[in-house]
């Protein structure tokens, strides 16, 4: 999992001096509510990233620490062997009024990169994240799986927001677990 990190800190500072064409167009998302995003989201689709080549049953669960900052563990499945790694996310801009869904993320500490809820559904069961760039895209669910018109809909307009949408990889579904 360290070549995930390392690898993923790489292409975030090779899109910075290579001048990739960033997603500061694109608005996040207003009035985010940071405890509302907490729990379990399941990745349902993703531009390609090196650091998750092969990787499936993507999930993220995100959990707040008292301090206002959250808890990141991204696992997954690759070559049938269980995958994870842990990082610390923060708001972007803690006292914005209203809110917006732009945090700043770190899994190898002090490297943050950009995270921002570009989309995200009235009852929280699906967003849409971008990173710095147009490079990153992914789709995740509160579910494993998404209806896939309302998935077509989302990948329209991801489209209409200049995503490159033709290269997307569609992870083999985490299995949800069981309600309590």
């Amino acid at each position: 999992m360290k070549l995930f990190l390392i690898t993923g800190i790489i292409s975030s500072v090779v899109a910075v001096l290579t001048g990739c064409e960033t997603t500061s167009d694109i608005a996040a998302v207003r009035n985010f509510e940071p405890e509302r995003y907490m729990g379990t989201w399941y990745e349902i689709v993703r531009l390609p990233q090196y650091f998750e080549r092969d990787l499936d049953e993507v999930k993220a669960k995100y959990t707040l620490n008292d301090d206002g900052t959250i808890k990141v563990v991204n696992s997954g499945v690759k070559n049938g062997q269980p995958q994870s790694i842990t990082g610390t996310a923060k708001l972007k801009d803690p006292d914005a009024k209203p809110l917006t869904g732009e945090l700043r993320v770190s899994f190898f500490w002090p490297f943050y990169s950009d995270y921002r809820v570009i989309e995200l559904a009235p009852d929280y069961s699906y967003a849409v994240v971008t990173g710095g760039s147009r490079d990153y895209l992914w789709v995740l669910a509160r579910k494993p799986t998404m209806d896939q018109a309302q998935l077509d809909g989302i990948l329209e307009r991801a489209k209409a927001n200049g995503f490159e949408i033709t290269n997307l990889e569609y992870p083999k579904p985490a299995p949800e677990k069981p309600s309590k």
